[in-house]
């Protein structure tokens, strides 16, 4: 707030009856009969004729009212230019009651109130009429008060009462002042004209008559004293009276009824007809009339709460503040054109009208609440904003902001008698929604001591901005303004149900520049956010610049609002359970031969459970995806998570350093921290939305259950579109220098369709970083390009290991077939030898026969080869060889030996076939391909199961004994639990991957 000007609460002086109630005025629904009958303490103030004409506003249909009556009474011979019946007819609330109280002073005590405002304006227009002042004191008239809604047919009070038993009676004790000889003089002349108007005019005085809710008498009343003979003479006597009142001189009657068209007060037959006999002798006799209208609002609000009126100076200077906002192009643009601010037109005079309470504000009021059925207009009015201008002067006084002008959104719901004045002001019909809406002020607005609501959390936790000291509680007032809409409804005339977004985003302003319809659109966006903000709201979506979204506080179960209780509920293990689960049903293997998850263990460190999670499988290339609720990557909390790796990969030092054989060939998929926080926040969302579905109030209705499958499909789409993008982060082992150290490395994927949850995509990522080759891409040569010198001479079985333990070495495709191809094609071209431990080549000829488990067939590199006619490196052209297949002795003579004759040794020709003993030996040396399959029933065939055995001791004997060189097969049996562990003991130990279950 600007500090050149004084604000309201300083610059207006709270009357005292509002200081000392706490802004609660307990007399604001004023009361006829205890102005007129009330005594000691009971007695209200307005008792007194000089605080009456203080605290009302003199509006011209009031003061029209009190002239007639002044003109009928003390107007002297002219009194004819009034008229004697008077019928107060508008709603509750209406000022009927202060009125009447007015009418009675002013017959009552006619010198104290012609000297107020009030009673001059009267006097001045009563002088206008009938052209000359009004007799002194009025005559001193006579008051007759009837206060019907404090009297029971057939039961009089003996203080006021005396003798009188019908209403005819107790209007003669009334007009005799207790005179007991005239009242039995005429008290059997109930319905005698000529009489009544005898009495009347017996008193020689003026006399005002006044019944006050003469309905609630005649109506239910009646009813209730069932007696026949009383009602008769009760509703003769009202005719007769409101006949004779017109012929008797000086005599004026005012008598309040609510019109039929709008009191909805519920009669029997009966009471229905005496009401229909009284409206027409009212409409016959008299004329309808109301004592205030919408302009007068602001006064009578103003004249009630405040005991002075606010400076010129004031005025034109809170007037001025707003001068920049209310005249900015895009607040014309997007709000002010919009709404229709017609106050904005004459902005001066409307606020000066207004004064404290913003034109806005007051516009709500008169023309929108006034028009609700059962809506007490003044009265309601008086207590909702007597409430409000308390609380906020108490804020300013404890040094809190207060707005520049009372605005529809500044209206303090924190405030217990704010809140309780606006829901019991009419504008909410039956307790339930009463208790609703109530219920709605604390969750979606704010609570009682000002710390809680969807509205106000995001007032309190917003980050500092250049507008938040001159606006902290936008999101408060933008809540309170739908509030304010929602209790109204379908009610508002011309707008439709709830608040537009121009509306909301009008009642967030302030003066000044600082605060921009930017800076609105922000506050309402944040606000209305089905995640983020009230949950209770029912959104119509905007369509274009003619129909901006609008806003309804529901007071009805909404999918909306069930879906925001439920997500209250929703605990962390939740969230993260299902965020795994779904993990795993997303993540796929791809080329990789295993897919792995581990799961969270909050009860270990990260790194203790990947060292006991049994992830070192033994050739075998594997995915492992670590669960996001123990382990991520990225924005400072990823030291736990690069330790554990750092561990699982046999990089730990000391106590932390396991024996980690094929860590090369494990791959890590790993969240982004980040990303897994909007996971998170989704998870929630989608378990809210699933628990909601299954909730019975959503199951048994039809509308509300295709409402939450829709949402809950949408959720579920968006939490694993979100899971997807989270898993960013693809960690392993590398070694790209052979002579260089293994060490942790990552790889990040920064496209949104890219997820290391997908195995493929991260193999080909894998593959852009030369940690693995992609199909096709391992041939012979990468296979040679790969191997170093110290490779030849290892077994095979030595060579696969190598391509799963050693992180120099790429993983390979389709693992062990892509490794037995290349070998294969390796040896076919000459480029690799397959040896035995004697050093002897050995002949593949297929991929299939290059055995990858045999510790006894090695890897060399091609032997030269040689002439199988003179065991000499190959040479071109004919060996050198005798015809009869002889060597000459001379052309290979034994080093170190004499020079005698030797013998020749014939040389076997391959043609020639084997000696016998060679025969023999190649025969022994033969590798035979061995290839069976079976199936057979052992249950209760002992000869068969014999056999079997037979079969399988000379296999075992066979491998015993090292002679099986390869071994390829797959083998399904059923058999005993117990035996069954063991075989799957053995099969651990080999590195193979049984399966197994129970049947």
């Amino acid at each position: 707030m600007t500090t050149s000007v004084t604000p309201w609460w300083k610059a207006l002086k709270l009357r005292q009856e509002i200081h000392s109630a706490s802004g609660q005025i307990d007399d604001v629904q004023m009361s006829l009969f205890r102005a007129v009958h009330a005594t000691g303490a009971d007695r209200p103030p307005y008792a007194d004729a000089d605080y009456y004409g203080d605290i009302t506003h003199p509006t011209e249909r009031l003061i029209d009212l009190l002239t007639e009556i002044a003109v009928r009474i003390g107007g002297g011979d002219d009194y004819l230019k009034a008229r004697a019946v008077t019928r107060l007819d508008q709603g509750m609330g209406g000022g009927k009651s202060h009125a009447c109280i007015g009418a009675y002073h002013l017959a009552a005590n006619p010198r104290v109130l012609l000297e107020t405002e009030l009673g001059q304006k009267v006097t001045e227009r009563a002088r206008a009429r009938i052209g000359h002042p009004l007799v002194g004191s009025l005559g001193h008239p006579h008051v007759v008060v009837l206060p019907c809604d404090n009297m029971t047919p057939g039961a009089g009070v003996q203080e006021f009462d005396g003798p009188a038993v019908n209403l005819y009676e107790r209007f003669l004790w009334r007009l005799f002042s207790k005179d007991y000889t005239l009242f039995e003089r005429y008290r059997r002349f109930w319905s005698d004209k000529h009489k009544i108007a005898e009495a009347i005019s017996a008193v020689n005085r003026p006399v005002l008559i006044i019944v006050d809710e003469v309905l609630d008498y005649i109506g239910n009343g009646l009813d209730g004293a069932n007696q026949t003979d009383l009602a008769a003479q009760d509703m003769a006597f009202l005719r007769a009276l409101l006949d004779v009142v017109n012929d008797v001189p000086h005599v004026a009657m005012l008598v309040v009824m609510i019109a039929s068209d709008t009191d909805k007060t519920a009669l029997s037959p009966a009471a229905q007809a005496r009401r229909d006999d009284v409206n027409s002798q009212l409409d016959r006799n008299g004329l309808p009339t109301t004592v205030t209208g919408v302009g007068d609002f602001a006064d009578i609000l103003r004249r009630r709460l405040f005991d002075a009126e606010p400076a010129g100076e004031v005025l034109a200077a809170t007037a001025a503040l707003y001068e920049e906002v209310l005249t900015d192009k895009t607040w014309s643009k997007q709000v002010w054109d919009p709404i229709g601010a017609a106050w904005r037109r004459n902005w001066r005079a409307e606020m000066t009208a207004c004064y404290p309470f913003h034109p806005m504000l007051m516009s709500l009021a008169q023309s929108e609440w006034s028009k609700v059925a059962g809506f007490q207009r003044v009265r309601s009015t008086i207590r909702i904003f007597a409430a409000t201008v308390y609380a906020l002067q108490q804020r300013g006084k404890a040094g809190e902001w207060v707005p520049t002008l009372i605005g529809p959104g500044d209206l303090p719901l924190s405030d217990s008698t704010v809140r309780e004045a606006l829901l019991g002001s009419g504008l909410v019909e039956d307790d339930r929604t009463i208790a609703n809406y109530r219920s709605l002020a604390e969750i979606e607005v704010i609570n009682h001591d000002g710390s809680s609501g969807a509205a106000r959390r995001q007032d309190l936790e917003r980050q500092s901005s250049t507008w938040g000291t001159n606006n902290p509680r936008a999101a408060e007032r933008a809540a309170t303004f739908i509030f304010l809409a929602s209790v109204v409804g379908t009610l508002r005339p011309g707008r439709g149900r709830g608040a537009s977004a121009p509306e909301v985003k009008a009642a967030t302003s302030v003066p000044g520049a600082t605060y921009t319809v930017t800076d609105a659109d922000g506050v309402v966006d944040e606000l209305v956010n089905p995640n983020q903000g009230m949950s209770a709201l029912d959104i119509t979506p905007g369509q274009g610049n003619n129909k901006p979204a609008r806003y309804f506080l529901s007071t009805r179960l909404t999918h909306r609002m069930l879906v925001k209780n439920i997500r209250r509920t929703i605990t962390e293990t939740e969230r993260d359970q299902v965020i795994a689960d779904i993990a795993k049903r997303l993540a796929s293997s791809g080329p990789f031969r295993d897919l792995q998850f581990v799961p969270a263990d909050p009860q270990r460190g990260p790194a203790d459970v990947l060292a006991t999670a049994g992830l070192d499988t033994a050739y075998t290339t594997r995915l492992i995806v670590l669960d996001p609720a123990q382990y991520s990557l990225r924005n400072g909390m990823e030291k736990p998570t690069l330790e554990a790796l750092t561990v699982a990969m046999g990089l730990g030092q000391g106590a932390q350093q396991l024996p980690v054989q094929w860590a090369s060939s494990a791959v890590y998929a790993v969240v982004n921290t980040q990303q897994r926080a909007l996971t998170r926040n989704l998870a929630v969302e989608y378990l809210a939305r699933q628990k909601a579905l299954q909730a019975p109030e959503i199951q048994n209705d039809d509308e509300l259950k295709t409402i939450g499958a829709k949402e809950l499909a949408e959720a579920k789409t968006q939490l694993e579109r979100a899971l997807k993008r989270a898993y960013q982060h693809v960690a392993y082992l590398s070694q790209p220098d052979p002579d260089g150290e293994r060490y942790l490395d990552q790889l990040t994927f920064d496209k949104d369709n890219i997820t290391a949850l997908d195995g493929m995509l991260v193999w080909k990522g894998l593959a852009a970083r030369d940690k693995v080759f992609d199909t096709g891409q391992f041939s012979a040569k990468a296979l040679l390009h790969n191997l170093r010198d110290h490779d030849y001479g290892k077994t095979l079985s030595d060579i696969r290991a190598a391509f799963y333990s050693a992180p120099r070495l790429p993983l390979l495709y389709s693992g062990d077939r892509d490794l037995q191809q290349a070998i294969y094609d390796a040896v076919s071209q000459g480029m690799l030898s397959i040896v035995d431990g004697a050093g002897t080549e050995v002949e593949v000829t297929a991929p299939g026969q290059v055995n990858l488990a045999s510790t006894g067939l090695r890897l060399a590199k091609p032997q030269p080869k040689t002439c199988t006619d003179c065991n000499q490196p190959a040479h071109e052209g004919q060996c050198a060889l005798s015809a009869d297949d002889t060597v000459d002795s001379s052309s290979t003579p034994k080093p170190d030996s004499p020079a005698v004759d030797t013998p020749i040794v014939p040389r076997q020709r391959e043609t020639d076939g084997p000696s016998p003993d060679q025969s023999s030996e190649r025969e022994q040396a033969r590798d035979r391909q061995v290839a069976f399959s079976f199936t057979k029933n052992l249950l209760a065939n002992a000869e068969s199961a014999d056999g079997f055995a037979a079969l399988f001791r000379a296999f075992y004997m066979a491998l015993d004994e090292r002679q099986i060189s390869y071994l390829q097969g797959t083998l399904q049996l059923v058999i005993r639990s117990d035996e069954a562990e063991q075989i799957q003991q053995h099969l651990e130990e080999l590195g193979i991957s049984g399966t197994f279950k129970e049947i």
